[in-house]
């Protein structure tokens, strides 16, 4: 596993949990706008993304619903509960503020020196 891969398992919860806030997603659409938003800098692999998306269901921060898509298939759509979006916050201010202080540490001021 790479540095990356490492850096990255500690935000899909955060990354998650922050589209959810915008409107009920189903797993794909995540990985999608993700990838999207992202400039194809975060992509996030179906083995790591539904074990992550079951863990917050099962800890009653999301839930979920089948809905019928065409004749045969279903898709679950994923939903941000009130409690999520509680966690949601906290783990928000915790990742600005662990990111400030690691800039401070590498000496940068703003994320424009860090591009490049």
């Amino acid at each position: 596993m790479s540095i990356t891969d490492n850096l990255k398992r500690g935000t899909i919860e955060l990354m998650l949990l922050t589209l959810l806030k915008e409107g009920d997603k189903y797993g794909y659409e995540l990985s999608q706008t993700l990838e999207e938003r992202s400039d194809g800098l975060f992509t996030i692999k179906e083995s790591t993304m539904y074990p992550t998306l079951y863990r917050l269901q099962s800890k009653g921060l999301i839930s979920d619903r089948q809905e019928k898509v065409g004749v045969r298939r279903t898709r679950v759509y994923y939903h941000l509960e009130p409690k999520g979006e509680e966690y949601l916050q906290e783990i928000h201010r915790e990742y600005v503020s662990l990111n400030r202080g690691i800039f401070k540490v590498l000496g940068y001021s703003g994320l424009e020196e860090v591009e490049g």
